[in-house]
């Protein structure tokens, strides 16, 4: 999984069920392209996920920028980035960065995450209004939510189910990503995307701890993923999702999907 509006689309998100090992001996790059829709199947935004893996390290990138009635309601563009190496299989951050421009308003997440397991984040500048508090003993065994999605996926393509909770800080916000089963369903085309197929579902709740405005809401609190086995390797790929966000509620299609011998295009 997934851009901020969806620290989880997005991805996040943002990502395949009884899917083969990854090549060992090879760097690969996946790429994905999302749109979405609001009310009334209005175009609210357009998102990008690229991810490359190594036998040691791997590295994420996310991008989203809101446009038509989605910039009306909160003009926003965001580029985020994660690095990590690979620790027994297991992706663990090194460093996050994430520069967001929200109406006018920009901010610098940064995280150097730790050896230890204790990162060290920021907000540049920090937020004007108030927010709620973060401990230090909260942040110890987090990750980014690019590197949370990642873990869901890799779970999903070695056979797991959708059970998982990842304790998440970006240098601001401190809180869970809880994933459960949501089912089995075989989708049909929709919104001018042309997949069809079996899907693994899974919900997604926001536990929110603290860093969050006190007063307003931000990003995506819940939704629902479905995946598909769209590729060989070990990522699972969201092919739709379901969001609550501050915009109010947004569907997003899988529309290109590109690498390990893979180039979709599922939308005109």
């Amino acid at each position: 999984m997934p851009r901020n509006l969806f620290s989880p689309a997005i991805c996040a998100g943002i990502l395949l069920i009884a899917a083969s090992p990854r090549p060992a001996a090879a760097d690969d790059v996946v790429r994905m392209e999302f749109e979405g829709f609001g009310p009334a199947g209005l175009h609210v935004m357009t998102t990008h996920t690229v991810i490359e893996e190594a036998p040691a390290s791997y590295q994420i990138e996310g991008d989203l920028e809101t446009a038509g009635l989605g910039a009306v309601f909160v003009n926003m563009a965001n580029r985020s980035i994660t690095k990590g190496r690979e620790i027994a299989d297991k992706p663990q951050p090194v460093t996050f960065d994430s520069e967001t421009d929200r109406n006018g308003v920009e901010q610098h997440l940064r995280v150097d995450y730790r050896a230890d397991g204790a990162p060290n984040g920021s907000a540049t500048p920090p937020p004007k209004d108030p927010v709620t508090p973060v401990n230090f003993s909260q942040l110890t065994g987090t990750v980014d939510n690019l590197t949370a999605y990642l873990l869901l996926e890799r779970q999903l393509a070695h056979g797991g189910g959708c059970d998982l909770t990842v304790p998440v800080f970006d240098g601001r916000h401190r809180y869970d990503l809880r994933f459960s089963d949501g089912g089995r369903h075989i989708l049909s085309p929709a919104e001018g995307q042309k997949f069809s197929g079996p899907t693994q579902a899974c919900q997604m709740t926001r536990i929110k701890i603290g860093g969050f405005y006190v007063d307003k809401e931000e990003g995506a609190s819940s939704g629902t993923i479905w995946y598909a086995n769209l590729m060989p390797g070990d990522l699972a790929v969201p092919v739709r999702m379901a969001m609550e966000t501050e915009i109010g509620n947004v569907a997003l299609f899988l529309s290109k999907l590109r690498g390990r011998g893979v180039d979709l295009h599922l939308m005109d």
